[in-house]
């Protein structure tokens, strides 16, 4: 059992609806019945910039309920709203277990179906300090006087929660702020930048204000066009964040693996290996995420996936474990990285330019996808605050490159240093819901690194 004490031992309302709504369900369920309920839940504060100006504000208090009914190998799922009030929420629930016990008999088998088991509880409310909604624009906007400033502020508390009918109990609540915003020339050029966390420090948004500002002064100048070919390249934290990105899309998937569709295939058999330098793992100690999965499975607090350049583990869940006789680490259903970290190295901030003597500065990439999954090839291209560096001086801003390069090379055998640093690169999405957690990563220096277009 896990347990993580908080601040207070009073459950929250909406807690305490969702205790109401499972004790109730749960206590309708047939002797051949199982069943799971997930919550997703959020009450977050939105302000959009256009202009260094605020446009659009507002609040959501938003939440959805997740049912999954399984009777022998068959199972079916319904979701709908939650709102928090019992009278409401639990009829919604009860006519969708009506409407589920209708379905479920007609559909095909699951072999590989998942039932809940164990007894796994944990409870986890992670506090933060964020900024009231009355001082969000008086925060943000003294910083970008005079700038094109355009951005979202999100900020508030998020939900996970899970339950069973074989005891689980699980119940995460966090709270956390994202800033994402971009820095425009006159020309139309960019410079975008995020800052979040689960504490907002003024001094620490106007270092990183600071930082962009010089990027937007550089970006002033004529964009240098440059030749495809191959060139020394720093990728900057978020940079490198998008190619890491790219490993949940079948690289660090054991079912993956055993469909031969890995991007890591060759780095499991032996047959490439990365760079010494270079360590990736699952870290759920800084509290970002849940450690539960949709089976309610506890994942480890930290799981090295790849060490040293080797690789130590593919992320495995119950229903691949089940299908080709694997031991499941507690992955969720799309096997992807949910608190992922890559270690960092010796590389000072200060010897970035001159380590990278003549080369490309990536501040950032987008578009990417698999050119070659199996030999772990990816294309994309650069975007924002991109810059050409010659004798460790930044000489001018560059066109828009596409790139066409191997995890192999640009962290194997041709990865020069990483930094000694990491930035957190919060995940921002907000479709559907706000997207919970990010990325640890630091900057990285590689050579010959392949530019097509």
């Amino acid at each position: 059992m896990l347990e993580t004490l908080t601040e207070s031992t009073t459950n929250s309302p909406m807690e305490t609806t969702f205790d109401q709504i499972v004790a109730a369900v749960l206590s309708e369920l047939g002797t051949d019945e199982q069943l799971t309920l997930q919550l997703t839940g959020e009450q977050s504060q939105f302000v959009r910039f256009n202009g260094a100006k605020v446009r659009q504000t507002g609040s959501v208090a938003d939440g959805e309920l997740h049912l999954n009914l399984m009777k022998g190998d068959r199972n079916s799922y319904r979701e709908f709203p939650f709102t928090g009030k019992l009278e409401t929420d639990l009829l919604q629930a009860q006519a969708a277990l009506k409407e589920l016990r209708e379905e479920v008999p007609q559909l095909p088998d699951d072999p590989y179906l998942v039932w809940p088991k164990g007894n796994a509880t944990s409870h986890e409310v992670n506090k933060g300090k964020l900024l009231a909604a009355g001082a969000i624009a008086s925060s943000i906007l003294p910083e970008v006087t005079g700038l094109d400033f355009t951005g979202i502020y999100a900020g508030g508390s998020l939900i996970r929660a899970y339950a069973d009918s074989a005891g689980q109990k699980h119940w995460f609540a966090t709270e956390t702020f994202s800033l994402d915003y971009s820095l425009f020339t006159e020309d139309g050029q960019a410079v975008k930048g995020t800052f979040a966390g689960s504490e907002w420090s003024q001094e620490a948004y106007a270092a990183k204000l600071a930082e962009s500002k010089l990027q937007l002064e550089r970006l002033a100048q004529t964009p240098k066009p440059v030749p495809k070919g191959q060139y020394r390249t720093y990728l900057a934290p978020a940079a490198v964040a998008e190619l890491m990105g790219m490993l949940s899309w079948g690289a660090v998937s054991e079912s993956s693996m055993q469909r031969g569709g890995s991007a890591l295939g060759l780095l499991q058999r032996g047959e490439k290996q990365l760079s010494p330098q270079f360590t990736l793992k699952e870290n759920f100690s800084r509290g970002l995420v849940p450690r539960f999965n949709n089976w309610g499975e506890i994942a480890p607090v930290e799981l090295p996936l790849v060490e040293n350049g080797k690789l130590a583990n593919t992320l495995i869940n119950s229903r691949t474990a089940k299908e080709y006789g694997k031991t499941a680490n507690g992955a969720d259903e799309g096997e992807s990285l949910r608190s992922p970290e890559v270690s960092p190295g010796n590389l000072a901030t200060a010897d970035i330019l001159s380590k990278l003597d003549t080369g490309l500065y990536l501040s950032n990439l987008h578009y990417l996808n698999w050119s070659d999954r199996p030999t772990g090839r990816i294309t994309g291209m650069t975007r924002y605050a991109c810059f050409w560096v010659e004798n460790g001086e930044i000489v001018a801003p560059i066109e828009n490159l596409r790139f066409d390069e191997s995890l192999y090379r640009c962290f194997g055998e041709n990865l020069i240093a990483l930094t000694d640093f990491q930035e957190f690169i919060p995940e921002v999405g907000t479709y559907g819901n706000r997207s919970l957690g990010g990325i640890w990563v630091p900057g990285v220096l590689s050579e010959e690194f392949t530019y097509t277009l």
